[in-house]
């Protein structure tokens, strides 16, 4: 009797090839569909509504990865999920990371850990690495900041150090919002004591995704808010490194 293997299906938005942030050497970069969070300063609110993507199916997207494996393995790459939020399509992002670590590619998952109690620690055995964004380390202004509660995040990152997942901590440097001096000290402490974090990335705000906004009818939260000067990026990135952290 033959056997139907069943077909993974998600919402994607898009994919493009990358190199800097989306980890080590060339990413070929999905964008997953979906997310529950709503950041003041989201670059990708196309991506917020899974209905806004398109259907693909597992065998499609390793079909597109392919066509790049030889050329991302060479440039000391791999494959990025990110979204939107991955995890909140975690059996399509699990099979995917599957099927990637199987061909032999880096894997890397960019997630807020809002939704990781969804990360079954099958898939996290298949990340390489996840690039974790805390948004903030003060509870309140998390929630003013992205609609959602920060402790998720926190456990989130104490189970993938105690799993030994090896992690990118990301954290976007607002001025007015994510800037207060005391709360960076404190995730810096609380990062500092995740022995499998191998660096920070502050994240200068941007505004490059306005225009998104626009041609979607939204306001754009942030639109008067100025980037920050590169005084207060080093600042931010010397308080990571007081902590023994690479901060970049």
């Amino acid at each position: 009797m033959s056997t139907v293997r069943a077909v993974t299906t998600g919402r994607i938005h898009s994919w493009d090839l990358s190199t800097g942030v989306d980890g080590p050497g060339t990413r070929f970069v999905l964008f997953v569909s979906g997310c529950p969070l709503r950041c003041l300063y989201c670059a990708n609110p196309d991506t917020w509504h899974m209905r806004d993507g398109r259907e693909a199916t597992v065998d499609e997207v390793m079909a597109q990865i392919e066509k790049y494996r030889a050329f991302i393995t060479t440039a000391g790459g791999g494959v990025t999920l990110t979204g939107g939020e991955p995890l909140l399509q975690s059996a399509f992002t699990g099979e995917i990371l599957r099927r990637c670590t199987q061909a032999g590619v880096h894997t890397a998952l960019d997630t807020s850990g809002l939704l990781g109690a969804r990360a079954r620690d099958e898939l996290l055995a298949d990340t390489d690495l996840v690039l974790l964004d805390i948004k903030s380390f003060d509870v309140t202004a998390y929630r003013r900041l992205t609609g959602g509660e920060l402790a998720p995040t926190l456990n989130f990152a104490t189970r993938l150090d105690r799993l030994g997942v090896r992690m990118w901590i990301r954290y976007v440097l607002v001025p007015g919002w994510t800037d207060d001096t005391e709360s960076v000290v404190g995730l810096a402490d609380f990062v500092a004591g995740l022995g499998s974090v191998d660096r920070v990335d502050v994240l200068p705000f941007h505004k490059l995704g306005a225009a998104k906004y626009e041609a979607l009818g939204v306001p754009f939260p942030l639109r008067d808010t100025p980037a920050p000067s590169s005084g207060l990026v080093e600042r931010v990135r010397a308080q990571f490194r007081a902590h023994g952290l690479s901060a970049y």
